[in-house]
């Protein structure tokens, strides 16, 4: 649900004009009708009216320089120099100065990485909430993705030594850590994957060796987020620990120590990777690397795993997030694509073939907008202590990261077609988006791990779906200006969801746990997109969210013969792909069509 101005070009004069244009030089807040009729929904009216110059001007920044920053970085790799010019192994990676350009828009200008973390971040008095946080997020990943994995790694890692650390430990690195200081910063990093397992991490090898007081580090990691990142955080057996995820410690490494000097690790190799290119990872080896735990580390347990688990789930949160901020720029360069281009006597987005691919690209993204922001809500009031919204956030951060990563996929691959030919060339996002868009069903667990994580932990272990059903009627039952008979609708279908996932866990049914993570989705995202519709309509003149919810109920949680014609949805799409408001009277005679 995305609002532009119309495009409505001349007929071409020349060559040149035939060429559809792009979203660049475009204001990302201001085009994205969907975000800022959402954030009155969750932020207060203090906190949004101070926000939103903010929000406008990363917007346009996101649409006009970081886009060209981004496209520059993509081109131009980091380069690993594995000495330096005296011949010691010293290693240093080598960025393109639109990487750094961008990584100061985000860290100094923004503070992306500490606004959650501590006050005084864009002059707000207090730490910004999640809602707020990842709307800068959303808004920033529409043109670069890359960097967003060390952004959130800083964060991340300072959550894990906040909420871990001794105070030594803290007063170590969380100072320069939340700096927003480019001089004096300490940027996070994630090494986790080695070479005998992937997400089965209790076959970690890294040892942990205390050698005159300090701890050592002895092996090698697979595949390290963030190579460059001044503070690592990662997992090592320490020695006698048991095998297995119970033996595993967490700590901190450093790049540098006290002294200056280089830590005892080298980089070995940078990933040559389909996508996120900006970005550098890496394969490292560890030589007597000095670390320190985050809490106790024992010889027969140690809580290294659950700890990890923190960052693990916030980073599903973050992805979760990217993957609606990449559905956003495909949806956004389709349409402009799709308006500005003419074929066969008109604007292709006039033809009804057209127009319903779109409609395949508007679902999923803002599916996952709504989600992602119901998600951070409820992160928020668990972490204030709400025992029920956190168990929520337990089984949605999964849901969205599996859900919203396949979905991106398919967006980046429709949005690359609408555009035909110049989409698959490089001169143009879409080849990087649809690059990009495959690293979300990779790290932080592939597609498998996490409908894994939702039934047999987040359901079987911890029954959070009866709390996402319940959280979800509630949302029903408060949503006074919803339909009622489209309420009742959505109401049996979250219940079937609730209670088919319940029967999938007890019966700890495999081939079905994909099945009952995307019911649940689809479930949350057609509540919400009824309920924020209503509640929009109802104080904006806009309810056309509705229709949104509509079209997930029947193309995600209704059966369909392939082999009959789909109810007409020629009405819905007008209103859809139409710049005018659509009043709820006018949604709710459509969502009874």
């Amino acid at each position: 649900m995305t609002r532009m101005d119309p495009i409505d070009r001349p007929v071409p004069k020349s060559a040149s004009d035939w060429i559809a244009p792009d979203c660049h030089g475009l204001n990302f807040f201001e085009i994205d009708a969907g975000l800022r009729s959402l954030l009155p929904l969750y932020l207060d009216g203090e906190l949004l009216a101070h926000m939103t110059p903010h929000y406008r001007r990363l917007g346009e920044i996101a649409g006009g320089r970081l886009d060209g920053l981004s496209r520059l970085a993509d081109r131009h790799k980091p380069v690993l120099h594995a000495r330096d010019a005296f011949g010691r192994d010293e290693d240093f990676i080598e960025f393109h100065p639109a990487y750094r350009e961008m990584e100061r828009i985000a860290l100094a200008e923004f503070g992306i990485h500490c606004m959650s973390r501590r006050p005084g971040v864009l002059g707000w008095k207090d730490r910004v909430p999640p809602v707020a946080k990842y709307a800068f997020q959303y808004l920033f990943v529409q043109s670069e993705f890359g960097l967003m994995c060390p952004i959130s790694a800083t964060e991340t890692s300072a959550l894990l030594i906040e909420r871990h650390g001794d105070e030594a430990l803290k007063r170590r690195f969380l100072p320069r850590m939340l700096s927003q200081d480019m001089d004096e910063i300490l940027m996070g990093a994630q090494f986790m994957t080695e070479r005998t397992g992937g997400s089965d991490v209790g076959n970690v090898e890294l040892t942990a060796r205390f050698e005159d007081g300090q701890w050592r580090l002895w092996g090698d990691k697979w595949f390290c987020s963030c190579a460059d990142g001044d503070v690592a955080m990662l997992l090592a057996r320490p020695e006698g620990a048991p095998e297995g995820t119970k033996g595993l410690g967490l700590f901190v490494l450093p790049r540098h120590l006290d002294d200056g000097s280089r830590n005892a690790y080298r980089t070995v190799r940078l990933k040559d990777k389909l996508g996120t290119r900006s970005m550098a990872s890496g394969e490292i080896v560890f030589e007597g690397a000095v670390a320190y735990p985050v809490g106790e580390i024992g010889a027969h347990a140690n809580p290294g795993l659950k700890q990890m688990m923190d960052q693990v789930n916030m980073s599903r949160l973050s992805h979760g997030v990217r993957a609606a901020a990449m559905m956003r720029r495909c949806l956004n360069e389709a349409l402009v694509a799709a308006r500005g281009r003419r074929a066969f006597g008109g604007r292709i987005i006039d033809k009804p073939l057209l127009r319903r691919q779109l409609m395949k690209l508007m679902l999923p993204t803002e599916a996952a907008l709504s989600v992602s922001l119901f998600a951070a809500d409820n992160l928020a009031r668990g972490e204030a202590g709400q025992q029920r919204a956190a168990q929520v956030t337990r089984i949605l951060t999964p849901l969205l990261k599996y859900r919203s990563a396949r979905d991106n996929i398919q967006v980046a691959t429709g949005a690359m077609e609408v555009r035909g030919g110049n989409g698959y060339i490089e001169d143009w996002v879409n080849p990087r988006l649809v690059r990009d868009a495959h690293l979300g069903v990779l790290w932080e667990g592939t597609s498998n791990i996490n409908a894994l994580d939702v039934v047999t932990r987040a359901i079987a272990k911890s029954g959070a779906h009866e709390d996402l059903g319940q959280a979800l009627q509630r949302e029903l039952d408060n949503a006074t200006p919803l339909p009622g008979q489209f309420r009742g609708e959505i109401d049996a279908l979250v219940g079937r969801a609730v209670a088919f996932a319940d029967r999938v866990a007890r019966d700890g049914d495999e081939p079905l746990m994909r099945q009952a993570s995307n019911a649940l989705y689809y479930a949350a995202a057609a509540t919400l997109m009824a309920t924020e519709g209503a509640w929009i309509g109802a104080e904006q003149g806009d309810a056309r969210r509705l229709l949104l919810a509509r079209m997930a109920v029947d193309h995600r949680l209704r059966p369909q013969d392939p082999l009959e014609g789909a109810r007409s949805e020629d009405a819905i799409a007008d209103a859809l792909l139409s710049d005018e408001p659509v009043s709820p009277e006018n949604a709710a005679a459509l969502i009874q069509m």
